[in-house]
């Protein structure tokens, strides 16, 4: 499946837009519809009184969702995770897709999320609310959570995080989220959001494994003679 979304996020700042787009849809949204649609979330408030507590974990009320995949070793490794998280390469799924595709990674970014199960497209706003880069320890972590705006399918908050422990020289790639349903279609269908929930998990687990693997691959045959 291709999203034909790769235009610089200049592109969305707009004069203009409709301030309400239906979270599920029948058919792909266009480039216009994504700008829009981002244009209208940016000044809006979180839909959850707990911003930032996915920094620590989930507050009650909410069910979590945690994986944690080892993705490479030692600094290196750590700094090519932190450059896959930086081009949002969790996102690239074949099945998803964030917008825009150069959003930065800074507080107060909101971006567009868009997910295809079966038939429908599930059209999401999140804006960022922090970023870390942190030492503690042995340990070094970098990454940032976003938070859901009005038009998302839930509410909650997820984190995404690559963590390098120099103890053993181990690298990680955690993602963490807490929600519950936002929506009427998510309340009725909730097992099979939970499921959408943990298959992306996995899948962006995934990404980070190859984008790691495929930065090393590059830099190895342009080091070798």
């Amino acid at each position: 499946m291709r999203f034909p979304w790769h235009l610089s996020r200049r592109s969305c700042y707009r004069t203009s837009f409709k301030p309400e787009y239906p979270v599920f849809l029948f058919s792909q949204p266009s480039v216009e519809t994504m700008c829009d649609f981002i244009a209208g979330q940016r000044s809006l408030p979180f839909t959850y009184p707990e911003a930032g507590a996915s920094f620590n974990g989930a507050p009650a009320g909410y069910r979590a969702v945690h994986q944690r995949t080892r993705i490479g070793t030692g600094e290196e490794d750590f700094e090519r995770g932190m450059r896959a998280i930086e081009r949002w390469t969790m996102y690239s799924l074949g099945w998803g897709s964030v917008f825009p595709a150069d959003a930065p990674i800074e507080p107060g970014e909101t971006v567009g999320l868009v997910i295809r199960s079966w038939f429908l497209w599930s059209l999401n706003a999140c804006r960022i609310i922090y970023v870390m880069d942190v030492e503690d320890g042995p340990m070094r972590r970098y990454g940032f959570g976003f938070g859901t705006t009005p038009e998302h399918a839930v509410i909650g908050e997820e984190r995404f995080m690559v963590e390098w422990d120099r103890s053993d020289d181990s690298v990680w790639y955690d993602i963490f989220s807490f929600s519950r349903p936002g929506h009427p279609l998510t309340r009725i269908g909730y097992p099979l959001l939970r499921h959408m929930q943990k298959r992306f998990a996995r899948d962006s687990a995934a990404a980070m494994i190859r984008a790691v693997s495929d930065d090393r691959r590059l830099h190895d045959g342009a080091s070798t003679p």
